[in-house]
């Protein structure tokens, strides 16, 4: 299984180091790819990265660590809370965060703390393959409309003539089997739960493409498609591992 990506958040540098350290050295399944002592920052960052997990402070000035989760309502990382205060246990419970570690953090609760992450990341993974078995098995026709929103009101588009959608901040870029580009008021969010059934899948957070187009599959750290318009598309490393398991069914 791949490493889960990691970014830490704590307005305390040795604090961030030592949390740093600890993870490379005791916690294989871990990969930090960003720290940062502004929580500010670390919003741009977790938007940016997708990342598995945040291990995030919750005393910081001008932005604590819950004020930040309230910026971040869109994101789907795990959080685990690192704190030298235990009366916040109540608050993390209350918003579902992952764990919740104490400073000074020993070894040991790190790896406990990483050792269920892992393995409820693992589950999550075997359940949503799954599921997109099942709807590939369901043999759902293509041949389907939906509803697309228009300037005008709005436009019944068969499936089967969607190559694939790519996020465009608020908005999705369609990309048609005639050639047409079309920009629509819809986050990819909710093409992905209306697709799922209809042989789509999200390769990557801002890519979703219909998988009965993809035309070559190009090796690398999360490698790339191509689809039969020519379109190459890159595959996110975390999505890498699933894909390839669902494209070899």
């Amino acid at each position: 299984m791949e490493s889960l990506k990691a970014i830490l958040v704590d307005d305390e540098w040795n604090s961030l180091e030592n949390l740093q350290q600890k993870l490379l050295e005791f916690c294989p399944a871990i990969k930090v790819i960003a720290a940062t002592l502004k929580p500010e920052e670390a919003i741009s960052l977790i938007r940016a990265h997708n990342p598995d997990v945040v291990f995030l402070d919750i005393e910081m000035p001008r932005m604590n660590g819950f004020r930040m989760l309230e910026e971040l309502k869109d994101v789907k990382a795990e959080i685990i809370f690192t704190t030298a205060y235990n009366h916040y246990a109540i608050d993390a419970i209350r918003i579902s965060a992952f764990d919740y570690l104490v400073k000074p953090i020993s070894v040991e609760d790190l790896q406990n703390a990483v050792n269920r992450l892992s393995a409820a990341h693992k589950l999550q993974l075997q359940e949503k393959l799954e599921v997109l078995k099942k709807s590939l098995q369901e043999h759902k026709s293509q041949e389907t409309s939906i509803a697309i929103p228009t300037s005008e009101g709005m436009e019944f588009m068969s499936i089967k003539n969607i190559i694939r959608i790519e996020s465009s901040s608020n908005y999705s870029k369609l990309f048609l089997l005639n050639g047409q580009a079309l920009l629509v008021t819809r986050l990819l969010g909710d093409f992905e739960e209306m697709l799922l059934p209809y042989h789509f899948y999200r390769i990557h957070h801002s890519h979703l493409v219909n998988l009965s187009y993809i035309k070559k599959y190009i090796r690398g750290e999360g490698g790339q498609v191509v689809m039969q318009n020519g379109d190459v598309i890159d595959v996110a490393r975390r999505k890498k591992e699933e894909f390839l398991k669902l494209i070899a069914l």
